[in-house]
């Protein structure tokens, strides 16, 4: 049985992949020793180090849009558009809050502390308030205030936190990444969709596209996303050259976004065969 430093990055229901990958590594015999873990990474990091990751599969089973929707508390704040609360008290329910350092593995989160621009590693205190923080996406989900910090979703400065995970003498650092997409196949699908709709369309709409941008996807908002997204990728990137990891299972996707949450079960299959792909070609099976 090998041990393996475990650590997962952030990106959003992208990361229930993270949950295939771990469960392959326990197939293939491998012992999971620390973990850390940035965003969705710091959540399904933080629920396996409290060996909840069955129940919290299961729980992600009857999550559909509607019941998404009643777990999102809309805010009308200037910063933020959910609090973040109800989630996290729905989770709790099912996985209690405990103190990192009672956890039976090393475990931290990564955040990033607004004021300053620094990263906070978390790694002592609540597990739900580490998870918090760590997911808090910027203007979308309120930040975490605690010591005099304001601390926002660790993507923004470490995606993919190899160099926080605790070591020791013979284990393999396996890094799990689920920030990439491959945009230029989003693109291309994107302009297939525009074409065929400007072809069905009717002549008020043609006229109408006449007056308005080619591609009205192309906006304010997907620009910032992706914008964010190529950022928090290339970060990605540096870590695994600087780190240089055992096992990089880099799981990039077109079909899946940040808020596909009810599609937990072919997120999961995809982080499994993915894991399974990387081991074999490492030759670590």
């Amino acid at each position: 049985m090998k041990d393996v430093a475990l650590v997962l990055s952030s990106g959003g229901a992208r990361g229930l992949a993270h949950i295939g990958a771990i469960e392959e590594l326990e197939a293939q015999s491998y012992r999971i020793t620390s973990i850390a873990g940035c965003s969705m990474g710091a959540l399904i990091g933080g629920v396996y180090a409290a060996g909840k990751l069955s129940e919290f599969r299961e729980w992600m089973k009857t999550v559909d849009k509607k019941k998404m929707l009643e777990l999102t508390d809309f805010s009308l704040s200037l910063n933020h558009i959910v609090k973040g609360t109800r989630i996290i008290k729905a989770i709790m329910e099912f996985v209690p809050d405990v103190l990192i350092e009672d956890l039976p593995i090393p475990y931290c989160a990564v955040a990033t502390d607004w004021i300053t621009g620094r990263e906070v590693v978390i790694d002592k205190g609540s597990l739900f308030e580490a998870i918090r923080a760590s997911i808090s996406l910027p203007s979308f989900y309120e930040p975490v205030r605690r010591d005099g910090m304001i601390l926002i979703d660790g993507g923004v400065v470490n995606p993919i936190p190899m160099n926080r995970v605790k070591r020791h003498d013979g284990d393999l650092l396996v890094g799990v990444d689920v920030s990439g997409h491959d945009y230029k196949a989003q693109w291309e699908k994107q302009q297939r969709q525009t074409e065929i709709q400007k072809h069905d369309k009717s002549l008020k709409a043609k006229l109408l596209d006449m007056i308005t941008p080619d591609n009205i996807e192309f906006n304010y908002y997907t620009l910032l996303s992706r914008t964010s997204s190529i950022m928090i990728r290339q970060n990605s990137i540096l870590m695994a050259q600087l780190t240089k990891p055992d096992i990089l299972i880099d799981i990039q996707m077109s079909r899946y976004g940040s808020f596909d949450y009810d599609k937990s079960e072919r997120l999961i299959t995809i982080g499994r065969n993915k894991t399974k792909e990387a081991i074999c070609k490492n030759g670590q099976s």
